[in-house]
């Protein structure tokens, strides 16, 4: 039986995993990909320590000091994916989608989460190009330029109120007449000079060459449809966690995110951690992320050795 398993292999998994090679514990750590979601930005400029970085670079980079550090200590599994996890008698099992099992006294869970994409013509076709998932990612590459929001949560005004610091004018589109956003924030950030909001509208097509110039939309209340010029689409329909998982395990969330003591990282599981986007953690972002695997890394560290000492 492993010391831990470790799902995820984004900033939170692979900081906790180069921590768990450090402190000698017998790991697997499962994923699909070394990166995360940041994997496909053109430039992140949040990453502490460089001033500009590809996702791509960020991803490679991530994946050399794992590799720098695990030894014979951390076992990587990558193209692979859990889909299963139970409690068994000393520990848990992991079943991976090739169904692989693999027992460990602990686990800590950074699978991470999925964007809920723009499905409308377009979206797909200029994602990158213009189409972005990380306004704290992609943001600056738009400075001066005339861009859109979708979605009118909390992270849809929140995205708003970051671009506005570079962009020329930022529009929001929400379908709802009413939004999901805190009153205080949406006041906040409508009161800005360069604000718009289209509300009961919904986008129906992402125009562009190489690349974005424009979104259209359609009024609910009417059908009209209008062309917005923009050079940028910044979605911010919310995030499906990867926690399919641990279903039944768990206590989640009513959005499926795991509930988490943000002092320790710990779960409702005496035995199991989370890290990263797929908690319930207030703000999710690679700095953040990596800093919730090492915190959960040396909870569950001392834990670990606590009851080895029994």
């Amino acid at each position: 039986m492993k010391d831990l398993i470790i799902i995820g292999g984004g900033p939170a998994g692979v900081a906790a995993g180069v921590y768990a090679a450090r402190k000698h514990l017998n790991t697997v750590l499962v994923a699909e990909e070394i990166g995360g979601q940041s994997a496909v930005s053109e430039g992140i400029e949040n990453w502490i320590g460089l001033a500009k970085v590809s996702g791509t670079d960020l991803a490679k980079a991530l994946a050399t000091h794992l590799d720098a550090v695990k030894s014979d200590k951390v076992e990587l599994i990558i193209g692979s994916r859990i889909e299963r996890l139970v409690r068994i008698d000393g520990g848990f099992r992991a079943t991976t989608k090739r169904d692989e099992t693999i027992d460990a006294r602990a686990v800590l869970i950074a699978s991470g989460a999925s964007r809920r994409k723009l499905a409308v013509p377009g979206a797909e076709k200029f994602e990158n190009k213009g189409v972005t998932y990380c306004a704290s990612c992609d943001g600056p590459l738009f400075a001066g330029m005339d861009v859109a929001v979708v979605g009118g949560g909390n992270a849809g005004f929140e995205t708003a109120a970051q671009l506005l610091a570079y962009a020329k004018s930022v529009t929001l589109i929400h379908r709802h007449t009413t939004f999901k956003a805190d009153p205080i924030t949406v006041e906040r950030v409508c009161a800005h000079p360069n604000m718009r909001v289209i509300t009961h509208a919904e986008p129906t097509e992402v125009l562009g060459e190489q690349f974005v110039t424009g979104l259209r939309y359609r009024a609910k209340d009417t059908g009209e449809e209008s062309v917005l010029p923009v050079s940028g689409v910044f979605v911010e329909a919310g995030v499906i966690p990867n926690t399919g998982f641990a279903e039944g395990l768990l206590e989640l969330d009513e959005v499926k995110r795991v509930k988490i003591d943000p002092r320790s990282q710990r779960t409702s599981v005496e035995g199991v951690w989370a890290a990263g986007d797929c908690t319930d953690e207030l703000y999710h972002q690679n700095n953040i992320a990596a800093g919730d695997g090492v915190k959960a890394l040396e909870d569950l560290y001392l834990w670990l050795k606590t009851r080895t000492d029994k």
